[in-house]
């Protein structure tokens, strides 16, 4: 495994490492790159081939509108093969794609925007209306906006006649040589955002030598094989749909699967089949709803079945062995690292399954648990801080945040050996890693990571409230959910109808996935004598609680 880690860096990390030649144009041209499949089970495959002339002509385009190495280029799209060649047409220009999800709202999308001075945004057609305030049209002084997979409209430009090279735009070797700039090793692919409980989301930039591990944890934890039919089904606006559904695959030449169709438990158990998945990832929410969902003796093929995104409990791990065959293996990440732990698949790492625990450091990584008042290991079975060694784990790539050297400072021990990922747990005698709790109060729900902040900024905006404080709860399907405390100017306020609005507000204000699920009023919020709000006071009174309450 060192040899091969060695290898990997090697190809992604060299001064004139070239993103659209290592994850598209080296390999053979008539490989299939992903099958794009639609809600009734239609499928397109598109080959290496396909994406190396449609990226060029897009490249092409884009250069015609200005668009050089290092400008940054958003992307607002479902999963599809629009937003492949999108991607790839960007990076060979060296530009920066900066991926938005398709469930925030304008606030959230505009603030990504602003942070990252975008230059340009490619967006689905349904996705259009979310890039301006409501009531705004597009003028000529807008940031310009390319529409895919629907119509262009006022300034708008169509993605369709930029990649055939039609209307304003002319065959590619009259804009673009055809060829792709070589960022190297250190150059920028990916400027990503992650939320904690206070402050602003921070950029998180990804170079190209993260490809090395991202390839290194689809070979190792996934265990994907060249004959694999692989299906990711976690959304490209998210860390681990764009490292492990996209740039894994595409870099290793393997076939992807791509739904372009929301989620069903049914819809699900029919792409399996229909297609015959071999090799699987998701959240744990969605192994819980598809326990919840599906009926018994449902044919699959699988060999391999894994979670990532959030704690897998035991139970999933069980129902997996009677639905699958197989258990379901843990695998442990964050946006700033990729996947470094976990319940590997590959031959030779495979081990017994330990209920509770994700895993064993994968190679490439040093991951251990730190004393909670200091930076030396905790004794066995001690709980911790979950931290890397730095220097003993070859494929770090993460040097720090986007413009914010102080929230970079505090993830780093005081000599730099340890990053610390923010996570408690507790290692046992074997080295393999429990993880017990998050230390920042971050929500993940679905797999998805929502900072407090974000949702409380919203929820303070409306009128009648005049504090609020968010916290996540346990929810059998999606792992956690939000609820919300909130403290009113007027108390005789509170009402059934105030709820939904709240919920509406953060809805159409932050992300349509990420409103409180249930709306506490109350009095006032637990605070430190400085001032800080206690979440951890309102879990307690939470976990009190009954479901009338």
């Amino acid at each position: 495994m060192t040899e091969r880690v060695q290898e990997l860096l090697d190809t992604f990390t060299a001064p004139g490492a070239n993103a659209a030649e290592l994850l598209c144009d080296r390999h053979p041209a008539g490989d299939t790159a992903f099958t794009v499949i639609t809600a009734d089970l239609g499928a397109v495959d598109i080959s290496y081939g396909e994406l190396r002339e449609k990226s060029t002509q897009f490249a092409a385009a884009l250069t015609s509108l200005g668009i050089k190495r290092g400008d940054h280029v958003a992307t607002l799209m479902a999963k599809s093969a629009e937003l492949v060649i999108a991607l790839l047409g960007i990076w060979r220009l060296g530009a920066v794609d900066v991926p938005l999800f398709t469930a925030f709202a304008h606030d959230a999308i505009d603030f990504r925007l602003q942070a990252s001075s975008t230059r340009l945004v490619i967006c689905d057609a349904d996705q259009r209306k979310k890039l301006l305030p409501a009531g705004e049209v597009p003028t000529d002084a807008s940031r310009p906006v390319v529409v895919a997979r629907g119509e262009a409209f006022g300034y708008d430009l169509a993605f369709a006649d930029m990649v055939a090279g039609t209307g304003a735009f002319t065959p590619a070797h009259d804009k673009h040589d055809g060829g792709s700039v070589a960022v190297g090793g250190d150059g920028a692919l990916v400027q990503l955002f992650t939320s904690g409980t206070t402050g602003s989301p921070k950029g998180v930039s990804i170079p190209l030598n993260a490809v090395a591990s991202f390839v290194g944890y689809h070979r190792f934890g996934l265990d994907v094989r060249d004959d694999d039919v692989f299906w990711n089904m976690a959304d490209p606006g998210w860390a681990y749909g764009l490292y492990f559904a996209l740039l894994a695959p595409m870099a290793a030449g393997n076939r992807s699967l791509l739904l372009s169709a929301g989620f069903s438990p049914e819809l699900t158990w029919a792409v399996m089949e229909k297609f015959s998945v071999t090799n699987f990832a998701a959240a744990p929410t969605v192994y819980r709803s598809l326990r919840a969902g599906s009926a018994p003796g449902q044919g699959h093929v699988l060999r391999r079945a894994s979670s990532a995104g959030e704690p897998l409990t035991p139970d999933v791990i069980d129902w997996g062995r009677d639905a699958f065959g197989l258990e379901v293996r843990d695998h442990y990440g964050q946006t700033e690292l990729g996947m470094v732990a976990g319940n590997a698949w590959a031959d030779g790492l495979q081990e017994e399954l330990r209920p509770g625990s994700m895993g064993e450091p994968l190679p490439g990584w040093s991951v251990d648990v730190l004393a909670d008042d200091s930076d030396e290991r905790a004794a066995d079975g001690e709980p911790g801080r979950i931290a890397l060694n730095v220097r003993e784990s070859p494929f770090m790539w993460f040097t720090g945040y986007v413009d914010a050297p102080v929230k970079t400072a505090e993830r780093y021990s005081a000599d730099g050996t340890w990053y610390i990922t923010g996570d408690a747990g507790r290692r046992d005698q074997d080295g393999y890693i429990y993880f017990s709790a998050r230390d920042d109060d971050v929500v993940i729900m679905a797999g998805y990571r929502i900072g407090p902040f974000d949702v409380e900024s919203v929820l303070v905006t409306h009128p009648a409230v005049s504090e609020a404080a968010v916290i996540g709860t346990p929810d059998e399907i999606r792992g956690e959910v939000l609820e919300a405390f909130v403290v009113l100017r007027e108390s005789g306020a509170a009402s059934a109808a105030l709820v939904a609005e709240l919920q509406q507000l953060v809805k159409t204000g932050f992300a349509a996935h990420a409103y409180p699920r249930r709306i506490h009023f109350v009095a006032e919020l637990p605070k430190t004598p400085s001032g800080k709000v206690q979440r951890f006071v309102l879990r307690r009174d939470r976990a009190a609680m009954t479901d009338l309450d």
